[in-house]
């Protein structure tokens, strides 16, 4: 971070444009309930974002509800942590805007996502598809975020984010106004795979219905797919490197071992040597006493949307008391009149 002497905020958000499952919450959700009591937090709910693929307005705005429900029910308390959705907050976009006058396209142009998202056919993906890392740039900056929790497919925007606030820095002979965000790391990674192919991540678009748990399903639901869990004939091995090659078991094992806050080795001490016939049941149950919960608790919330508004409007005017302020200065540096 240099030399910034600005407070310590943490800020992540998550893309509107789905129903949270089971890889959402160990992989950040879980983290950012601990986070909080801990940082000051930032949690928003990613709408703009979103829209750079085609999104029903009305589907859009349901999505917006069901995360901000998953936020409240996993256990993010809205007295501590702010949650707002990202478009309630015209400091978003503005900023985004000056630092696409900062940015360099050869920068973007080395954003592998984007090259994923677009496939082939890139000449017809949006513009904010191509853009949206600056963007996110903003999303972090506009609060001067010192730390960010991101996963590996998203270390190369907080990367782009340094550049951004460096240069701005640079060029405009403000040494340390914004920070230089760093990764935030907050426990084991859980990269949790698809219950029907262990190679893949697993995803609210996978045709089988089967292949991902969904923190709205019910604890039926939630057993069901983890029985019919696509393994392989062999027993559990007793230490970690016997799951190599192995991908659909090693899934399993490191879905267990995120739910019950141990590592891969732990529950191979347990059940190595063990078939899947014993393994699974542990895991459905497992799964269910820690998921089922959450899921009647998103579907109750989800059912009172006046609450979330009110929940998403508090937040939103709590961001924008950080956010306003930083870019009226931002508009000052860079030589607006207004």
């Amino acid at each position: 971070m240099t030399g910034y002497k600005g407070p310590e905020r943490v800020l992540s958000g998550i893309q509107t444009s789905g129903n949270m499952h089971l890889g959402n919450y160990l992989g950040a959700i879980r983290k950012f309930v601990a986070l909080q009591r801990e940082h000051d937090c930032f949690f928003f709910l990613a709408d703009m974002h979103a829209i750079t693929v085609w999104q029903e307005p009305e589907k859009l705005r349901a999505q917006t509800w069901h995360i901000a429900a998953t936020y409240l029910a996993a256990g993010i308390d809205p007295e501590i942590a702010t949650i707002f959705p990202q478009s309630a907050v015209p400091a978003h976009a503005e900023l985004a805007w000056i630092f696409n006058c900062v940015a360099r396209l050869g920068w973007l142009d080395r954003m592998t996502q984007f090259k994923d998202k677009a496939g082939k056919d890139k000449e017809r993906a949006s513009v904010g598809l191509y853009t949206y890392p600056v963007l996110q740039a903003a999303d972090i900056l506009v609060y001067k975020a010192t730390r960010v929790p991101v996963g590996e497919d998203q270390k190369q925007h907080l990367e782009l984010s340094r550049d951004i606030a460096a240069k701005f820095n640079h060029d405009y002979g403000v040494p340390d106004f914004f920070p230089l965000p760093e990764p935030l790391i907050k426990g084991p990674g859980a990269r949790v795979m698809s219950l029907r192919d262990g190679t893949k991540k697993m995803s609210k678009s996978d045709p089988s219905e089967n292949a991902c748990i969904f923190l709205k399903d019910d604890a039926d639901a939630i057993a069901r797919k983890i029985r019919k869990a696509v393994t392989d004939p062999e027993p559990l091995p007793s230490e970690v490197k016997g799951l190599e090659g192995r991908p659909e078991a090693a899934n399993l094992v490191g879905i267990y071992a995120a739910l019950a806050g141990t590592d891969d080795q732990a529950v191979l001490d347990e059940f190595g040597g063990k078939g899947f016939s014993v393994f699974k049941p542990a895991l459905a149950e497992l799964a269910t006493e820690k998921i089922a919960p959450i899921g009647a608790e998103i579907r109750r919330l989800e059912a009172d949307p006046a609450h979330l508004e009110a929940v998403l409007a508090r937040g939103a005017e709590r961001a924008a008391a950080i956010a306003d302020p930083v870019v009226r200065e931002v508009k000052k540096i860079v030589g607006f009149a207004g």
